[in-house]
């Protein structure tokens, strides 16, 4: 039998897989396959979580921030925000939909390293709590859209702490060499807050880092805290203003298979705010409010995808072939990053897990893979194939390649399921061709 790990999964009478309550198999034939299923239940235990430690161990001074790159549609975001969180989001179409969910300007934080003057505009003209500037170009376009609307912005300055958090090459973000933000060593992050601190139209408030995804060592957070109040201390003394915000980022890491080994959140937070209380009480400076931004976190072990199998080539001394309905236009995160998943038949989950298969999507490419070479129960052509920790960087990554309709999202809750995303038709494909 299959390990599971997510409080929101279990293994019912009749052998079938279940989530929140609810039978996989009765979702698959009830809504079609593929299909993204989340559970509500999980998310709002994980955001809970999140915001108990912050009580715990600093004092509530900060908060959780929903980093919905992750997963990001309406429903999402209210649910995060009526726990208490705030969003961050990285591009005009993120930011639209957090607006249209009702989330207040002010909650909301936009990060991003290349937005557009469109985009900088919109989140003038709703009153964004936090504009994370990402360089020169960009602090100096934003002061100048602000001025033109008679407004202050409130900005972040994101900053390269050179960290490496010993994660895959591509999402790495914290090194020197990076696409993302301000380098600290050459004194370019602390050029940028002098001459954010001359500007009319922009509001320092805080400093901003990120050092990867992924992150199954507590290690690098604490050093990033201790490295990124090193600057804070430093503004503060030559600049004479006391920032009040450090926003530390995201990254933690979470179960993908049964041998992996992350961070209790509440660890986490212990470790750091303990740092960042020792740092504070050295430089002489007050207590940061402080922020991270959890997103995969939050929801990727809430979430699974099912599929239905479809033909099976077996190859001697090769491997075996498992396709499903599905593909890399709906899951592209193993042909990106060759990543770890557990798979299992969802109405054989209480049978041995004894069959070596490769999951291979029906893309028209020879890389259209879910997993190689992974356990499952012994397939067949109908069964219903479950992918989990699906729900983060999946529906957020989908694309219409091979002119395939994206699925639907189902969220469920004490054995309740309702749609929050509809599928796409074959309507939708063609709907912006002339």
């Amino acid at each position: 039998m299959v390990y599971i790990y997510s409080p929101c999964l279990s293994i019912n009478e009749n052998g079938h897989l279940t989530i929140s309550g609810c039978d996989t198999t009765a979702l698959a034939k009830q809504y079609g396959t593929p299909i993204y299923v989340i559970s509500e239940e999980e998310v709002r235990r994980i955001c809970r979580s999140y915001t108990e430690s912050f009580q715990k161990y600093y004092n509530g001074n900060g908060r959780p921030i929903y980093a919905s790159k992750a997963f990001n549609c309406k429903e999402m975001c209210r649910v995060v925000t009526s726990e208490g969180l705030d969003v961050e989001v990285v591009s005009g179409g993120e930011l639209y939909t957090a607006l249209q969910a009702g989330v207040s300007g002010g909650r909301i934080h936009f990060q991003g390293n290349n937005k557009s003057s469109k985009e900088l505009e919109l989140a003038i003209d709703n009153d964004v709590g936090d504009i994370v500037v990402d360089n020169f170009s960009e602090l100096e376009k934003l002061n100048k859209i602000a001025g033109e609307k008679g407004a202050i912005a409130n900005i972040s300055l994101r900053v390269k702490p050179g960290i490496d958090a010993h994660t895959h090459e591509f999402i790495r973000t914290g090194q020197v060499d990076s696409k993302f933000g301000l380098d600290l060593e050459s004194g370019e992050a602390f050029s940028a807050a002098k001459r954010a601190l001359r500007m009319d139209n922009v509001k320092l408030i805080g400093l901003h880092c990120h050092i990867g995804s992924q992150v199954m060592e507590k290690e690098p957070f604490v050093h990033a805290a201790e490295v990124m109040l090193g600057l804070h201390h430093r503004i503060y003394k030559e600049l004479e203003v006391e920032l009040e915000q450090l926003n530390l980022g995201g990254g933690f890491g979470i179960h993908y298979l049964e041998t992996d080994d992350f961070i209790p959140y509440h660890e986490y937070m212990q470790e750091v705010s303990a740092k960042i209380s020792e740092v504070c009480a050295k430089y002489g400076i007050k207590l940061p409010r402080i922020c991270i931004e959890p997103g995969r976190s939050i929801v990727g072990e809430a979430g699974i995808t099912l599929y239905t199998v479809g033909n099976i080539k077996e190859i001697p001394h090769v491997r075996n072939y498992v396709a499903i309905d599905g593909g890399m236009y709906e899951n592209p995160r193993y042909a990106l990053y060759q990543s770890d998943y557990t798979c299992l038949i969802a109405n054989k989950a209480n049978k041995p897990a004894d069959y070596v298969a490769t999951i291979a999507g029906k893309c028209c490419e020879s890389g259209d893979l879910i997993q190689e070479h992974t356990h499952i129960q012994s397939p067949e052509e109908g069964d219903i194939l479950a992918v989990l920790s699906t729900g983060a960087y999946n529906y957020s990554m989908a694309s219409n390649y091979n002119r395939n309709p994206r699925p639907a999202c189902i969220m469920v809750s004490q054995g309740e399921s309702r749609v929050i995303i509809r599928g796409e038709t074959y309507e939708d494909l063609v709907r912006n061709d002339l």
